[in-house]
């Protein structure tokens, strides 16, 4: 991974670890912080790549490390993010990683949770308690980063940085 890509990462991190104390929406049991889906997404079509379960995984860690965070963020972010990246890779659309995301986190890392918070932290909730809380999140998240994106791929601003 080149300095530039890998100096991007970091930045995602820290705005990704800094951003969730800031902005997040209490829904239910669950808080859901739209900022880690638009990061998610943004890795999934700057890089192309699986970096993004990288980040994903960073951020979760820093974020329970500092108890900010949970350990439902680590399916729900790392799924979304790995979803992002392939459906980005096959589609080579926004629209691709959007779904990604959305089907990712929003139904298949909520499910994931299901059994984490049965065994793990012994929480008796329903299968499909999650499903809603988490898509909620991640549409909000996916949808800052389609907009942000496509601002972006536009000016052709991704370009112009890789090229310098």
């Amino acid at each position: 991974m080149g300095t530039k890509k890998l100096t991007f990462s970091a930045l995602l991190i820290a705005m990704g670890v800094l951003l969730s104390n800031l902005i997040y929406i209490p829904i239910g049991a669950s808080r859901c912080f739209p900022i880690q889906h638009l990061i998610n997404v943004l890795s999934a079509v700057m890089f192309n790549s699986y970096i993004g379960v990288g980040i994903a995984f960073c951020i979760s860690v820093i974020r329970n490390i500092l108890g900010t965070g949970s350990i439902m963020a680590f399916p729900g972010s790392m799924i979304g993010a790995f979803l992002a990246a392939l459906f980005y890779k096959r589609g080579k659309k926004i629209i691709h990683a959007f779904l990604g995301e959305v089907i990712g986190t929003g139904v298949i890392g909520a499910l994931v949770c299901y059994p984490i918070s049965k065994l793990v932290l012994g929480k008796d909730v329903a299968a499909l308690f999650y499903v809603i809380p988490f898509s909620i999140s991640s549409l909000g998240g996916a949808l800052i980063a389609y907009v942000v994106l496509t601002i972006i791929l536009k000016r052709n601003i991704i370009n112009m940085v890789y090229k310098q």
